[in-house]
């Protein structure tokens, strides 16, 4: 995946705004190799037009493959939810001595990688695109696995060194006799007192019982807990058993050396093999990205944009991918939206229902989403590359630092003004509407000259019909409510409940796009709303009034 700059493409609000955070949070992933390489992620940017259609056939060819290989992709997937990030042990590895639970891991990691490259070569066939296929690291996995079992655990097996054998053997045989003086002392306790003690050479005597002082006057055993109901005696070590476990310390601090010696030695070995390791585990965490994708493109039936040397937006049947999902949730449909860009200044109008917003919001997805070398959910795209994208939306007020909403909003657009350069995408919702009307309208024309002389797709929805009118500028207008069979739409009203009446309305709204080509041409759109909720005809007619 290719990685540009440091240069920032588009802010952090931008990306969640537009939905850019939402497909990357929404791309089910399962290894940390993949989490980490998707959070990583850089844009293309001009100029790189040639890597970013290389990215998306390669997108295009794993969605080839997974619509072909459904069982070897969830076989590929288990194994992958299997892997944990093991990068710090293996790094670590160069001038520290591993544990056996860091070796332990990286075993296991190692496990992973074999049943991997078996399942995805085969007769030396790779059943992957070859950019995938893992490494061999048979070589260290028979390091780390001595009697080459491939069981999923590690310890410091015999088989790692003839002197561990030879110190474990000598700790059984001291084992052996120390149980066998326990057992003979056992046995005389018996004989002589008539008192038998448990395998474990101890015995629990209630306070009550009318031998517990002779139990507990008996020399060869020693008292180690009571409690106010009973005690606990356990078989005291005689000569021979001191001599036998003094020499098990011995025995086991020679053990304690040379197990770490063992491990030192093992932490050496995988530190020779940490280039392939990382090769490796980046390789895995590619595949599972580059699955990600593939299976978040097919799910939301997303297709390949087209990327052009044009500085241009053009989408067939786009769809808001967040809205869409909240609309699957209650049942409904999405309207599919159709909308071209290029650079000058494009207003959309309509009322507020009318989904000037998620159209925006739109345009904005399929832009950046191209840019980051994934699939975009439209029938068909067409993509010029941006230097930089920013969205000016919503109340953006700071109480904290005493402004208003319209003076944040200012503050935004300073912002995004000063940072704009050739081959801008700039995405501004109701510019000004935050102040009086006469202004706000001031503002807006003023902002639509100024955009109309810089090389930037300027894509604005707003209320005030009047900035349409200087030549030059684009008018989009939401389709609405122009075709809806009002006798119907009325009838609907009437008879339903005043909550339900907003989702009837929505129901009969057209979402589409449509070129205003006539100036002046002003909607209905919120006059009929309004009436339909019960506004005063009275009302109604001073506003068309008004319009006139």
């Amino acid at each position: 995946m290719k990685m540009g700059s440091n240069r920032r493409l588009a802010n952090v609000k931008t990306r969640r705004e537009v939905g850019l955070d939402y497909v990357m949070q929404s791309i089910d992933l399962n290894t940390p190799f993949g989490k980490r390489q998707l959070k990583e992620i850089k844009p293309f940017y001009p100029g790189q037009e040639d890597e970013l259609k290389a990215e998306l056939d390669k997108v295009e060819r794993m969605m080839d493959f997974v619509n072909e290989n459904g069982r070897l992709i969830g076989q590929i997937q288990e194994i992958f939810m299997e892997v944990k990030d093991v990068a710090y042990s293996i790094q670590r590895s160069e001038n520290q001595t591993l544990s056996v639970v860091e070796i332990y891991e990286i075993k296991s990691l190692l496990l992973a990688m074999r049943r991997l490259l078996l399942l995805t070569v085969k007769d030396g066939t790779p059943l992957i695109p070859a950019e995938y296929v893992l490494a061999d690291t048979t070589d260290l996995l028979d390091v780390l696995d001595p009697r080459r079992d491939r069981i999923n655990t590690f310890y410091i097996y015999d088989e790692f060194s003839e002197e561990i054998h030879r110190l474990r053997g000598k700790k059984r045989e001291y084992e052996i006799a120390i149980r066998k003086e326990q057992k003979a002392a056992r046995e005389e306790i018996k004989q002589r007192y008539g008192i038998m003690l448990t395998p474990k050479f101890d015995i629990i005597v209630s306070k009550n019982h009318a031998d517990f002082e002779k139990i507990g006057s008996i020399e060869e055993l020693e008292l180690v807990d009571q409690d106010y109901l009973s005690a606990t005696f356990r078989l005291k070590a005689n000569e021979a058993v001191y001599g036998y476990m003094k020499e098990m310390d011995q025995l086991n601090e020679q053990l304690e050396e040379e197990e770490e010696r063992i491990r030192r030695e093992i932490s050496k070995e995988i530190f020779k093999h940490v280039q392939v390791l990382c090769d490796n585990c980046q390789r895995m965490g590619a595949l599972d990205v580059a699955l990600g994708k593939a299976l978040f493109a097919i799910a939301h039936h997303c297709s390949k944009p087209e990327v052009v040397a044009e500085h241009v937006i053009e989408i067939e049947e786009g769809r808001n991918l967040q809205v869409e999902e909240a609309l699957k949730a209650r049942g409904k449909s999405y309207c599919p939206v159709s909308i071209s860009l290029s650079d000058g200044v494009t207003c959309i109008t309509g009322a507020n229902m009318g989904g000037k917003t998620i159209s925006l919001k739109l345009s904005g997805q399929v832009a950046i989403l191209t840019q980051y070398g994934f699939f975009v959910p439209a029938k068909k795209a067409t993509v010029g590359l941006s230097n930089y994208m920013q969205i000016l939306i919503g109340d953006s007020q700071s109480v904290e630092r005493g402004l208003s909403s319209f003076g944040s909003e200012m503050e935004e657009l300073k912002i995004m003004l000063d940072n704009s350069v050739e081959r801008t995408l700039l995405l501004i919702d109701e510019i000004a509407s935050g102040t009086n009307p006469v202004e706000g309208l001031a503002l807006t024309k003023s902002l639509v000259d100024y955009l109309m002389e810089k090389p930037y797709i300027s894509l604005i929805t707003t209320h005030f019909e009047t900035v349409t009118e200087k030549e030059g500028v684009i008018n989009m207008q939401v389709r609405g409510l122009a075709d809806a069979d009002f006798t119907l739409l009325n009838r609907e009203i009437q008879y339903a409940k005043r909550s339900e009446r907003i989702n009837i309305i929505s129901k009969y709204m057209d979402y589409r796009l449509y070129r205003v080509e006539k100036q002046g041409q002003v909607p209905k759109d919120a006059l009929n709303i309004a009436k339909m909720l019960g506004i005063s005809s009275e009302i109604i007619e001073g506003a068309k009034k008004y319009i006139k």
